[in-house]
């Protein structure tokens, strides 16, 4: 049997369940695992043994159990917790303590889920980052800016984590940290309690380490019974390979490594097709930009009002710079550009079950003052539609390099059973 540390979710609540462990020996062992790595991967903002082991053995002590019973949890620290304190990544709010759970963190501990402390965050879950190293090589980013979730869960401290995503912010860290990321469809996961970075794109991202632990997580968070995937000898999917207009900025290595997966996938079965975005998809960058920007600086008006000089000058300089001088005329025209791509994006998704394109440029690069380029998931984020990170490539340097799957907007189950089809077919 694997270190209890390193089961999935549905692999602890099976265990719990059949007796042949506790709640409580599960966080002591996340808990272990911390103390072993944190001070190299310094994923954790906030953290308090005692809290997380008081949680577990209030599950042991329990009459019933939820669909998450005893798994541990990582949450982003700018989701609220009411036991816990939420910063927001800045130190303007360091200390503050929320009087509520957020909606998702709520559901998470009906579900009888440990919630083990939260993890770092970016400035404000933008660009400026925090303390966290990839655990694989601490030379390197985690990503952003879920950054403490994706490297607690690669490096086995926790089953599952919580982050959010406006451009690349789940996807790109789960990518780096040799996880599962997932995006869902946008407005499906309820964000109140979450601190808005720009409602127009923000969603919650979920991180585990299978397909299978996304799907439970997901169902918990919409208050669905928890439904089982079809599994992956279902049918084969209609694959379309998108290269997008940033093929170019994808190292050589990870141009051969899709490639090499578009051709194994259609081996194995699957139709696969090259597909190439409208023209006008070139554009998703800018309008990404001035949409992000310009709601962002007006989400937080008050801390540029009264801590402007404890604001990093990345922040100050980008986003707020482009969001201040972004009149409202060029946000609601890069607005109605998203939804006629989107309406686009429907169209073209109708031939396929998912997209197959990169995740990132590569592996993660080396250097902590930068979280990665983001340009693989922003057209997907603007698009709206839900997308899904496997760890199923290693870069020359031996770090986990991840593909990501894409599928039309409300079809995140579909983009399950997908990925799992391929997970085994590249396996």
């Amino acid at each position: 049997m694997k270190a209890l540390n390193q089961l999935t979710a549905t692999e602890i609540v099976g265990a719990i369940a059949d007796g042949k462990t506790t709640c409580e020996a599960v966080t002591r062992a996340c808990l272990d695992r911390i103390a072993e790595r944190e001070p190299r991967v310094q994923a954790w903002q906030f953290l308090d043994p005692e809290l997380a082991l008081k949680q577990a053995r209030a599950l042991d002590r329990a009459s019933t159990r939820g669909p998450l019973h005893g798994v541990p949890v990582a949450i982003k620290d700018i989701i609220d917790t009411d036991d816990m304190p939420t910063a927001y990544g800045t130190p303007i709010h360091t200390g503050h303590r929320p009087r509520v759970d957020a909606a998702c963190v709520a559901a998470t501990r009906r579900a009888g889920g440990v919630i083990m402390g939260k993890t770092v965050t970016t400035e404000f879950a933008n660009f400026h980052p925090g303390k966290t190293r990839n655990p694989f090589d601490p030379t390197r980013t985690p990503g952003g800016s879920s950054s403490g979730s994706g490297a607690a869960v690669g490096d086995s401290m926790v089953p599952l984590g919580v982050g959010t995503q406006t451009t690349a912010s789940t996807i790109r860290p789960a990518a780096f940290n040799g996880c599962v990321g997932y995006r869902p469809t946008w407005g499906d996961l309820r964000c109140a309690g979450v601190m808005e970075a720009a409602g127009s794109l923000d969603t919650l991202g979920l991180i585990a380490r299978s397909i299978e632990d996304v799907a439970l997580f997901r169902d918990v968070l919409l208050g669905e019974k928890p439904q089982p995937l079809a599994g992956p000898s279902s049918k084969a999917p209609r694959v379309g390979f998108c290269r997008t207009h940033f093929w170019d900025r994808c190292d050589d290595t990870t141009k051969k490594m899709l490639e090499d997966c578009a051709a194994k996938l259609s081996r194995a079965g699957a139709r696969v097709e090259d597909v190439t975005l409208p023209q006008d998809f070139e554009r998703l960058p800018d309008a990404h930009r001035w949409i992000s920007s310009f709601e962002f600086a007006r989400n937080r008006a008050w801390e540029i009002d009264h801590h402007w000089e404890m604001i990093s000058e990345t922040l100050r300089k980008g986003r707020i710079n482009d969001g201040l001088t972004c009149s409202f005329d060029k946000y609601r025209e890069s607005r109605a550009f998203a939804e006629r791509c989107r309406l686009k994006m429907d169209d073209l998704l109708e031939g396929y079950d998912v997209l197959l394109t990169p995740a990132t440029a590569g592996e993660a690069p080396v250097g902590l003052n930068a979280t990665g380029d983001a340009s693989f998931c922003l057209i997907w984020t603007t698009m709206h539609v839900p997308a899904m990170t496997l760890p199923l490539f290693t870069g020359p340097n031996g770090l986990p390099v991840g593909a990501q799957l894409v599928a039309k907007r409300d079809a995140d189950r579909q983009l399950f059973e997908a990925a799992q089809w391929v997970t085994r077919a590249m396996s």
